[in-house]
């Protein structure tokens, strides 16, 4: 019996790298063209803006700005693609800005230590948050839209009654100063340098961008969301992939919330309020399914480009807030309908 169960295995798993490698092109093809339209974007904005918007600091500043939501829309991209949705991203940057501030400051010692064991609370703060999301979930079969939810109201909550409502000022600031404010090369005649919190959103991207296109488990999270009665009949813990997902999602979040707070050095309970909205905006228009089973952390770094270049440009040509918040709409409704059109028509 074990002869015929291995040779199944077998074929399961070449099927699966087939169509991994299927997903791959797809994604990769996807992610040109997203970068192909990006740069004709960037050239008539250019032209537009007399050569002004291509300076090294305006691109410094774009990068700087895009950070947080690019961070954040990575864990988001993980939950999207199996069909899934986590709210609770921008709370949990306002509970762990406050927990980053408590920590920091309770530390008898600053310099470096207290940099490791701040961030490993905060990060450790927000996997467990995404465990907790992903349990009613995982167990119950409940929809994410309400158990994210409720993590949303409760973080937020909980933010703001470890805070007392107010603002907590960083006093070992020093130590995190770097991170929120400082820049690499920043000695170089004409160059501006490059913020090392855009170093640390590189890294985030890469990182997370060869788990889910080069790994077993991103081949199974793409699996899950395609359809999940088969990943599980294929043999795939769904259940613990699901899990992981969320974790991954609370732990960027965190990240995003330390980046934030270094910047401000305060932790404020009023941080990260509608960044959800934004991080769910840059995945979309980067070309990740809402309905699960495809997507790239490529597509949603340029996709969270696209929104920071949009803001940049309106902010350049003067254009009021409210104004603003149209046009992104516009945007994310535009990539949704190019996507179904797109499934449609050429993928008879």
């Amino acid at each position: 019996m074990s002869q015929p169960i291995a040779e199944v295995k077998a074929v399961l798993d070449a099927t699966a790298g087939e169509a991994a490698a299927k997903a791959r092109r797809a994604a990769t093809i996807r992610t040109v063209s997203l970068a192909a339209g990006f740069v004709a974007v960037v050239l008539v904005v250019n032209a537009l803006a007399h050569g002004n918007f291509l300076e090294p600091g305006n691109i410094t500043n774009i990068l700087r700005q895009i950070t947080v939501n690019t961070i954040m829309a990575v864990g988001q991209t993980f939950v999207i693609i199996t069909a899934g949705i986590d709210l609770s991203v921008g709370s949990l940057i306002a509970l762990t800005s406050v927990v980053m501030a408590q920590v920091s400051n309770a530390l008898p010692f600053g310099g470096p230590g207290n940099f490791v064991v701040t961030v490993l609370a905060v990060v450790g703060v927000g996997a467990f948050a995404g465990y907790i999301n992903a349990l009613p979930v995982v167990k119950l079969g409940l929809p994410p839209f309400i158990t994210t939810l409720a993590m949303m109201q409760v973080a937020r909550g909980l933010a703001f009654i470890l805070a007392h409502g107010q603002p907590i000022p960083l006093h070992n600031s020093a130590a995190f100063d770097w991170l929120g404010t400082g820049y690499l090369l920043s000695g170089i005649p004409g160059f501006p340098g490059v913020p090392y919190a855009v170093l640390v959103m590189a890294a985030v991207a890469i990182v997370f961008s060869v788990l889910l296109g080069r790994t077993a488990y991103g081949r199974y999270v793409l699996a899950l969301g395609g359809n999940e009665e088969a990943a599980r009949l294929a043999g795939i813990s769904t259940g613990r992939v699901k899990t992981l997902v969320y974790v991954i999602s609370g732990s960027c979040a965190a990240v995003a919330g330390l980046l934030l707070t270094a910047r401000f050095s305060s932790g404020a309970p009023q941080n990260g309020s509608g960044y959800e909205l934004q991080a769910i905006a840059a995945v979309v228009v980067g070309g990740t399914s809402l309905m699960g089973g495809r997507g790239s952390i490529v597509g949603t770094f340029f996709g969270a480009l696209l929104i920071g270049v949009l803001y940049n440009v309106m902010n350049l040509l003067h254009v009021e807030s409210y104004t603003q918040l149209i046009v992104l709409g516009a945007v994310i409704l535009l990539a949704v309908v190019l996507d179904e059109l797109r499934k449609r028509y050429l993928t008879r």
